[in-house]
């Protein structure tokens, strides 16, 4: 995910380079700055969520209110009618929330908020413009706080030690955070996504006589991959 969500927002980059350069020799007069151009500010993320994130929903939802407010500012939609729009709007999106809700599992909220008060001792990794790599070969895993905030994590668990279940709490930032899960464990995940989401490409059916890895992330503007 990291590494894809990297080349999209190159790609966005590089069309903006390409386009400032060619106006600045006089090829082109493409205007960048047009009305309503800030509505790209949550068009875009929301564009590359959807493309790169399992955890959809908010992306569409905010894709859809980039794009409204895009067209009220082109005057193609009127504020007016928005406005008579925003109460049964927010009863669809409380909707949705209710059915992403109850998708992303009560039993598996309770769980991650019961291990969390188990153990509040877990391991702190922190990248805060900056990365870590964190390899847990021959080690027992025993739980883990992960934070990447403009920032990268990878943490390797391949060949880690896990004989019983385990949390693990990613918040993502403008950062990504990878976790690489050992084979012979459950993978459950709970995901909060703001512009950002998880990629979980882990396809193991579940087994109860094995232990659970919980990962728990909250993304803004960043995302978690777990493989």
């Amino acid at each position: 995910m990291k590494k894809l969500g990297n080349i999209l927002w190159g790609l966005v980059l590089i069309v903006l380079g390409v386009i400032i350069g060619l106006n600045a020799i006089g090829i082109t007069n493409i205007n960048i700055f047009f009305k309503g151009w800030w509505t790209l500010i949550i068009i875009i993320p929301s564009l590359i969520g959807l493309i790169k994130n399992d955890s959809k929903l908010w992306s569409f939802i905010w894709l859809v209110i980039g794009i409204i407010l895009l067209l009220c500012a082109q005057n193609i939609l009127s504020f007016s009618l928005i406005v008579k729009l925003i109460f049964p709007f927010i009863l669809v999106v409380i909707g949705l929330s209710l059915i992403f809700k109850d998708m992303t599992g009560k039993k598996i909220k309770e769980k991650v908020k019961k291990m969390n008060n188990e153990n509040q001792n877990n391991e702190e990794y922190c990248a805060t413009f900056g990365s870590q790599n964190i390899n847990f070969s021959g080690q027992e895993f025993k739980g883990a706080n992960i934070d990447a905030i403009f920032g990268s994590v990878d943490i390797n668990l391949s060949n880690s030690n896990i004989t019983k279940d385990q949390i693990i709490n990613a918040t993502a930032v403008f950062g990504g955070i990878d976790i690489l899960v050992p084979s012979g464990v459950n993978i459950k995940v709970k995901s909060t996504p703001i512009f950002g989401g998880v990629s979980n490409k882990v396809k193991a059916e579940y087994n109860e006589n094995l232990p659970t890895i919980y990962i728990n992330t909250f993304c803004m503007f960043g995302g978690v991959e777990i493989k």
